[in-house]
């Protein structure tokens, strides 16, 4: 039986995390912005279990457009070109801009957004796995949650030369470790698109 899958992107840190490992220092991130339908299917493709993508749901922050236009115009631009494929569900926040400009804008409840879902949808078992692609620790509750009441099969994706996201003293659950290669694959240049 062929396994319908769902995959979660944390964008922000697969975005950065990537960004931090792969490019040269100094590149900008718009040059090389992952796209979210690759980063699934090739997830997706590489599961040992006959598997099929159903969904992908992105989290991200958005900026605000009186503070910072151009990264504006270019997150709704992402946000319009990605959901025309109706398997994307696209999760946006307003950054926040306290300190600014001093300091960078933040992204405030993306992790809280992410963590909701994963739980509810494993609870609906409207999805035979769940694969969060995220190195951040703040996740790990909505994991262990997870798997500490059967709630559904979840496995977790990162960027080689990153710590999996795992439950203490174990190794799971099971991780997709994606590559310099891969990354190469799924990213796309931005500069003067928008």
């Amino acid at each position: 039986m062929t396994e319908r899958v769902a995959v979660f992107l944390d964008f922000q840190n697969v975005h950065l995390s990537g960004h931090g490992v792969f490019e040269a220092y100094g590149t900008p991130v718009y040059k090389c912005v992952p796209d979210p339908h690759m980063i699934a299917e090739l997830i997706v493709g590489r599961r040992s279990r006959p598997s099929e993508l159903a969904a992908v749901r992105v989290y991200r922050g958005r900026p605000d457009p009186n503070r910072q236009p151009t990264p504006t115009a270019a997150n709704d631009a992402q946000a319009s070109e990605w959901t025309r494929d109706p398997r994307l569900h696209l999760v946006r926040r307003q950054l926040n801009y306290r300190g600014w400009p001093d300091s960078p804008p933040q992204e405030k409840g993306i992790d809280v957004a992410i963590a909701v879902d994963l739980i509810h949808l494993a609870l609906r078992k409207q999805y035979d796995a769940l694969v969060l692609f995220s190195s951040d620790t703040d996740l790990l509750p909505a994991i262990e949650t997870i798997k500490g009441m059967s709630l559904g099969h979840m496995e977790v994706a990162c960027w080689s030369g990153f710590k999996p996201l795992r439950i203490a003293g174990t190794r799971l659950p099971y991780c997709h470790f994606l590559n310099q290669h891969d990354w190469s694959a799924v990213t796309q240049d931005w500069s003067g698109r928008v």
